[in-house]
């Protein structure tokens, strides 16, 4: 009896511990910088920084993508969900990347450096098995960056009291089932 009471109380506490809080390192202190222009500036430098690492021809600037993912931004900021839009297939049909993340803790170098370091688990395979992972969703977010047949790219961003949401937008879009990123 003695055994079971301890037991049961083990697992009472067990059940009542919150998970570890993960706190990264910051670079500054207050609020990181915001703005349209030093959101252009940021997500152009990233990604063509990265494209150029990989070889591939850089991207341009497109504002009706970056129109797009604003509108999608302040809808993911208004609604508190996390999840990709829903596009039409075929013509028209955007590539997508996504992120979150406490509201201002983060400089917009630092949100595109997230995508970025999932270089780590890249290899060249046809999509979905280009993860050394295993999980093509833990370097999806890079290989739309590197992703040859992608020209453009628009971004933007936008907070509720407790988030930022970065959208960006790809056309034409990458990770194309079969195909190679670059």
């Amino acid at each position: 009896m003695r055994h079971l009471l301890m037991a049961l109380a083990l697992l009472a506490g067990c059940s009542a511990a919150e998970p570890q809080r993960v706190v990264e390192q910051r670079a500054f202190t207050g609020d990181a910088p915001r703005g349209d222009a030093l959101l252009r500036r940021a997500m152009i430098d990233g990604h063509n920084a990265a494209r150029a690492r990989a070889g591939v021809p850089l991207l341009v600037w497109n504002p009706t993508l970056a129109a797009d993912a604003k509108a999608y931004a302040r809808e993911l900021a208004r609604t508190g969900r996390f999840e990709h839009a829903r596009q039409p297939d075929g013509p028209g049909r955007q590539g997508e990347n996504l992120w979150t993340g406490t509201r201002g803790a983060y400089a917009y170098e630092e949100m595109i450096g997230h995508w970025v370091d999932e270089s780590r688990f890249y290899r060249p395979a046809p999509t979905p098995d280009f993860s050394t992972s295993g999980r093509w969703e833990d370097v999806a977010h890079y290989t739309q960056i590197i992703w040859r047949d992608t020209t453009e790219v628009g971004c933007a961003s936008a907070s509720n009291a407790t988030d930022d949401y970065l959208v960006c937008r790809y056309a034409p879009p990458g990770n194309v089932v079969g195909r190679m990123a670059m």
